[in-house]
């Protein structure tokens, strides 16, 4: 694990920017495709920002969610949604090329159904993400990865259905840590002081909280946060 500590939300999205660069040309040059799983929250306003100075090729992207709520995409919980509206108009991305939640089912079907066409885009059910860019919350959750929640020990699938997320709207998918952990890059970026204390039971009081448990088998996990997040530190 690597912790990078910058001044602040601008210098964040400079270096996010920066490995987002780098290692969707390095997974181009050497597979054909870069293959990225978004989430939701600061995320999509560190992308928006960030990506249209980025120089890659962007018919290449392929690009997933980490968790997705279960709603029509014009509502303003659905990630895609926000996406559509904050970031695709200032990337050369087009929506084709985004995996997007079926519309219209329950979350056990949704969560079927995204596992298939995850399955299309690889070429099989090994899910190696080039890249996770993942969100923490206050309580310590990552995707839709709640503390105490069963889904934490999920072993067989690889996108799960939840019912009963203890933050609204309740019914999402999530992408499981068999997922997450074989990907070759996983990528927390954080800041503000509010996000201080939480940055500190994971990275230096190792907590066993959801975020805490992103360990790539055969990858890297990196934590860009700036100097209000890492305060604790």
């Amino acid at each position: 694990m690597t912790t990078i500590t910058v001044a602040n939300e601008e210098e964040i999205i400079r270096k996010l920017s920066s490995y987002i660069e780098k290692i969707s040309n390095d997974a181009i040059h050497n597979r054909g495709k870069f293959y990225v799983g978004l989430s939701g929250g600061s995320v999509v306003k560190y992308l928006s920002e960030g990506l249209p100075k980025v120089n890659t090729d962007w018919s290449k992207w392929v690009l997933a969610f980490c968790d997705e709520r279960l709603v029509p995409e014009d509502s303003e919980d659905s990630t895609f949604g926000v996406y559509c509206k904050q970031m695709i108009p200032k990337t050369l991305l087009d929506k084709s090329q985004f995996i997007t939640i079926k519309q219209g089912v329950n979350a056990e079907e949704a969560a079927k159904d995204y596992t298939e066409q995850l399955i299309k885009a690889f070429g099989g059910d090994d899910f190696k993400f080039d890249l996770l860019l993942l969100g923490m919350g206050p309580d310590g959750h990552t995707c839709s990865l709640f503390p105490n929640h069963t889904l934490l020990n999920e072993t067989q699938l690889k996108v799960a259905a939840i019912t009963d997320s203890p933050k609204p709207p309740p019914e999402r998918i999530t992408l499981t840590y068999p997922v997450i952990n074989s990907a070759r890059n996983c990528i927390f970026a954080a800041s503000g002081a509010a996000k201080a204390e939480m940055i500190k039971r994971i990275l230096k009081d190792k907590e066993d909280l959801p975020a805490a448990r992103v360990k790539p088998t055969h990858g890297s996990v990196y934590w860009i946060v700036d100097a209000a997040a890492a305060q604790h530190l």
